[in-house]
């Protein structure tokens, strides 16, 4: 198992748990554990981030290594995980600073929308994970857009 990516997977697990916990506090009415969660689950994501960016710029990314004739649908699951990642983060940072200012009515209407995307991107960085590290033996380390769109 690579260390770097195993590690940042983790974190993105850990946090789509924190988020789920988060939830499950607020539904019962406990706004202090709620939030010192949902803080957790943000510095856990943006673990991952800076782990996940700083593996980018120095060691590149690792292409898929899997059949040739899977490439294409691979290449499409990625670009669609990438999607939900980006939307993720922004919802994320627009939910904790609705949050933060104390825009609760506005929070409480973005926040699950946030957490579903979130989980979905969770869900779907471990296949991402999978498919290059475990399933399949891992291509090459190359640029993130050969990463992404094949090299």
């Amino acid at each position: 198992m690579p260390f770097l990516p195993t590690i940042s997977t983790v974190f993105i697990v850990i946090s789509a748990i924190l988020v789920a916990i988060g939830w499950t506090f607020i539904a019962k009415g406990k706004a202090t554990a709620h939030r010192r969660t949902m803080i957790a689950a943000a510095i856990s994501a943006l673990t991952f981030f800076i782990l996940y960016v700083s593996r980018t710029i120095f060691l590149g990314n690792q292409t898929f290594g899997g059949p040739e004739d899977m490439q294409i649908y691979y290449t499409s699951f990625l670009i669609f995980h990438i999607f939900l990642a980006t939307t993720g983060a922004v919802f994320g940072l627009i939910t904790l600073y609705l949050a933060f200012k104390r825009r609760i009515s506005k929070h409480r209407k973005i926040g699950p929308v946030t957490a579903v995307i979130w989980f979905f991107t969770a869900i779907t960085g471990v296949i991402v994970y999978l498919l290059l590290y475990i399933l399949y033996d891992g291509g090459h380390s190359t640029s993130l857009f050969r990463a992404i769109f094949g090299g």
